[in-house]
């Protein structure tokens, strides 16, 4: 019995330890508790990476995180407010420019990922939610996910008209 406790002990000062040395904050953004507690500790550097990476603009960041593995609900809120951080310390106008390219997937997922981190997120540190909307505190990002998404509808439609007249 004495040894099994001794195990016990062990395995969870360990556990502990590899816990412990995930960081929750990184150059300012913050990562939500959710999105860091079910994370792997390797996950856990990876995202810290890619954040890095796209606060110095490498646009090719930006792809990784929004299909980082956020855990679904809480976690990709805050996943969403990760991003969020992102949008305000690099400028609307810069993220834009970083996103131009992205497939219609990667946009219409972006586009729910922020409008959670507005909503959820804690932008301003008062501790509450700040449901905040897309259209009223990113407006240019918001038109120009629009307008992507709509031309990608509408290649798409083009495609399948093209195809159907074909066959």
């Amino acid at each position: 019995m004495n040894n099994a406790i001794k195990t016990f002990l062990f395995i969870s000062i360990i556990g502990l330890g590899f816990n412990s040395c995930k960081q929750n904050e990184v150059n300012g953004i913050i990562i939500g508790l959710t999105l860091s507690e079910n994370q792997s500790l390797s996950e856990n550097r990876e995202l810290i990476q890619l954040i890095k990476d796209a606060l110095n603009l490498n646009e090719q960041a930006i792809p990784k995180l929004i299909n980082f593995p956020c855990g679904g609900a809480a976690g990709c809120y805050d996943l969403g407010f990760v991003l969020t951080q992102i949008i305000y310390q690099i400028g609307e106008d810069e993220f834009i420019e970083m996103i131009l390219l992205l497939d219609t997937n990667y946009i219409n997922k972006l586009q729910g990922l922020i409008m959670a981190g507005l909503e959820y997120g804690d932008n301003n540190n008062d501790g509450k939610s700040d449901n905040k909307k897309i259209e009223k505190e990113f407006p240019t990002l918001n038109e120009i996910l629009t307008k992507l998404k709509m031309a990608a509808e509408i290649s798409t439609t083009t495609f399948k008209t093209k195809t159907m007249k074909y066959n």
